[in-house]
Order: C-alpha cells, then sequence, then structure tokens
C-alpha cells in the first residue's frame, strides 16, 4: 500500500497542473485585464465579453432610477455587464422590475432619503461611477426646486467626493441660465433657474463632474409628445393654446435611447469626459408650431380639422388658464395630465445650443430622427385607435420642415 501513495500523488500533480494550464488559457482570452491588480475592488475584476452576463468594471449607482430616463438608463447598463446600485424613496415593488435589467446578482436597491447622508454614502461607498438623474418638473409640499436642483445636487457630489467616487455624472437641463426672459410665468422658468444653480453647486463640490444638458426628450411615455396628444392639454372642442401660438419657439428634441447611450458612453470613458459639460439635442430643429401641427395630422390620420383642432395664442384664451389654476389647486403633488404654469413657461423658451459645448455626436452616438420614429411614438395617442386602416388608405403625412441649427 505504501508503494501506492507516490503513483496517486503524481497523479493528483498531473491534475493541478492541468487545472492551471486550463486556467491560464482560459484567462488569455482577457487580453485586457491586467496580471497585477492595483486596486483590488470588485469593480477591478473585469469577466466576460461584455455582454449582459459579464462584469465590465463599472459598479453604478443611479439616483433617480425609478424615473422616466433613469429606467432606461439602468437597462442600457446593465445590458452592457454593470453592475448597479438604485437607492429608492417609493415603494420597494415599484423598483422590483428593474431588478430584470442586469444578470442575477447585478442589480441592487438601497433605500435612501435625499437628506440623509447617512443613507446616502450606503448607496455610494461600492460605487466608481454615480448618476444623479434626480429632478422635479414641479415643486411639491415635500420637496422645491431648491431643495432637489441645488441642495441636493450639492449633497450627492460632496458625498460622493468625499467616498473618492471615480466619476460622477451630473444631468441637468438644456435651457438652464441664470438670466431668463419670462414668457409665461412673471419671473421665468424657476425650473432652469436651479438647474443651472446645481451645476455651479457640482462643480465647487465635484470639478471634475461630467454635466449633461438634454432638450425636450420624446418617446411613447415622455412629458413632450404625450403631453401635446392629451384631452387636457387642448381647450375647447380640440383648439391647443401655445404662447405666440408656437410661432416663435424653436425646439431641437432629442430621442431617449439616444440620451441614455450617451449617458452610457460617460460612464464607460470617464477619463475623456471628465470636468465636462454635453448638450444632448436632436438631430433637427423645428418650430414649435409646425412640429404640433405634424404631431396632430399623424394622430388625426392627416385630417385633423375634422377633429377641430387648431392652434390657439395662450394669451387670448381665460378658460384654459383658469383649468391650469384649478389643476394646480386641487392636484399640487402630481398634475394631472402633467398641466401646471411651470410646463408652459418652459414650452415657450426656444432651445439654446453653444458651438463651444460638445454633444452626442462627439461621444460617438448616432442620432435617431423624430421622422423615423413617430408613427410608432404617437400609436397610443392616435384618434380611433380601434379602428384598422388598411395599407394606402390614407395619405402619407409629410415630413415637417426644419429650420437651420444656430
Amino acid at each position: 500500500m505504501a508503494a501506492l501513495i507516490p503513483r496517486y500523488t503524481l497523479q493528483a500533480a498531473k491534475k493541478q497542473t492541468a487545472c492551471i494550464a486550463a486556467a491560464a488559457v482560459q484567462t488569455s482570452h482577457y487580453s485586457s485585464q491586467p496580471r497585477v491588480i492595483q486596486h483590488p475592488t470588485t469593480a477591478s475584476l473585469k469577466r466576460g465579453t461584455g455582454g449582459r452576463s459579464s462584469f465590465n468594471g463599472i459598479v453604478c449607482t443611479v439616483f433617480g432610477a425609478s424615473g422616466y430616463v433613469g429606467r432606461y438608463v439602468c437597462n442600457r447598463l446593465g445590458k452592457i455587464g454593470s453592475q448597479l446600485i438604485l437607492p429608492y424613496r417609493c415603494d420597494m415593488y415599484d423598483m422590483l422590475p428593474l431588478k430584470l435589467c442586469g444578470d442575477l446578482g447585478q442589480v441592487l436597491f438601497h433605500p435612501f432619503h435625499l437628506r440623509d447622508e447617512n443613507s446616502i454614502r450606503e448607496c455610494i461607498k461600492y460605487s466608481n461611477v454615480v448618476i444623479n438623474l434626480i429632478g422635479r418638473d414641479w415643486e411639491t409640499k415635500n420637496f422645491t426646486f431648491r431643495e432637489v436642483h441645488v441642495e441636493g445636487a450639492r449633497r450627492l457630489a460632496r458625498l460622493c467626493k468625499e467616498a473618492n467616487v471615480g466619476h460622477f455624472i451630473h444631468v441637468s437641463a438644456l435651457n438652464a441660465g441664470d438670466k431668463l426672459t419670462p414668457h409665461v410665468l412673471e419671473n421665468g422658468s424657476e425650473f432652469l433657474r436651479t438647474k443651472w444653480e446645481g451645476e455651479r453647486a457640482v462643480r465647487e463640490e465635484f470639478p471634475e463632474a461630467t454635466i449633461v444638458r438634454p432638450s425636450n426628450i420624446w418617446s411613447q411615455e415622455d412629458r413632450f409628445i404625450s403631453v401635446f396628444s392629451s384631452m387636457l392639454r387642448h381647450h375647447l372642442m380640440g383648439g391647443l393654446p401655445l404662447w405666440e401660438k408656437g410661432e416663435k419657439t424653436e425646439k431641437q428634441p432629442v430621442a431617449v435611447y439616444d440620451v441614455v447611450g450617451g449617458i452610457a458612453a460617460i460612464a464607460r470613458n470617464p477619463k475623456a469626459t471628465a470636468g465636462k459639460t454635453y448638450q444632448f439635442v436632436g438631430p433637427n430643429r423645428y418650430k414649435l408650431s409646425v412640429l404640433v401641427d405634424w404631431f396632430h395630422n399623424v394622430r388625426m390620420h392627416n385630417n385633423p380639422e375634422e377633429y377641430n383642432y387648431r392652434r390657439l395664442d395662450l394669451k387670448y384664451t381665460p378658460f384654459f388658464k383658469l383649468k391650469v389654476a384649478l389643476i394646480e389647486a386641487i392636484s399640487p403633488a402630481y398634475p394631472i395630465g402633467y398641466l401646471h404654469w411651470e410646463l408652459l413657461e418652459r414650452e415657450a423658451i426656444s432651445d439654446v445650443v453653444s458651438r463651444e459645448l460638445p454633444t452626442l455626436e462627439d461621444l460617438g452616438i448616432k442620432l435617431t430622427t423624430l421622422e423615423s420614429r413617430i408613427k410608432w411614438e404617437l400609436t397610443p395617442f392616435k384618434k380611433d385607435p380601434q379602428y384598422t386602416e388598411s395599407v394606402g388608405e390614407f395619405d402619407p403625412v409629410p415630413d415637417p420642415p426644419t429650420i437651420p441649427i444656430h
């Protein structure tokens, strides 16, 4: 029996050598993985080919993940193998659908409150990327614009700096500024003013942060196309009130798919994007009047006159103004149909695009045109949705004229 021991020991040694050789062959596929890990954390251990079942090295905390853009961001980041930490203040069951954005164990949830610094620290202490998507389109009794856009953004940026987070991405708004021309509201848009102050606060606390300024974002569940298609946005038998009938307003809306693609590109390339401010705008620019006419032509089978559609001047619609005031009074926490004065003010502001700031094209994003998607995006809002039209039954709706980007 003693003579057999060396033979078994030799066989075990051969097996161990074979396993080591197999592991060496396997790791040869990951040529980008450094042999010596400089920072021994989970974020350094990239594994896989880059798909959903991989780990690309990004541990990302997404504040505002339950919002409109946040859901798309989580889906895009999870698809490329990011580990997601999703803070939430809402009911936990409202967040559970986001569990499917990543593979098993890659999507984690943690309760937090924007005023509770300890809960924020728990959400960011393992992350190398933090994205701030928190924002409010209207004020509530719990949070004002300033508390969310300025104080909250400053708090997140400061705590991320203290936690040595590598990259902080802050989402602002395109027309944010401190000197705003009022159109509908006497003092202009408080939303855009506080967004501007929030950018400055983030820069003070986290100078290397990347700031994103998107224009009006469109898709089926947006607050742009869907608002103009809502009956509450209309007035007295189909009229649509707009500031100066929309003739003096220019918009350059961007697809949500391009926005999240740009955010994912920034998250994957922190060195090249650190400290920059990006403008996320669409490829085409339109007059607002032309744009809403086009929406209604598509919705109403190129025959909007049959449904009494027409554009009205907002200042000559007192009953519509009364409706807006009543909606804000009876439902301040969640305006019915997203109809509120702040929305009407921002609708009237033309998009300002600076030539000095980079855009989505600089991130390598191929922009999606509104013309290529409008029929699909407006499908839930079409008139007589129960009717199935035949091929060629209605004349095709021509694309709207664009104006030069300036």
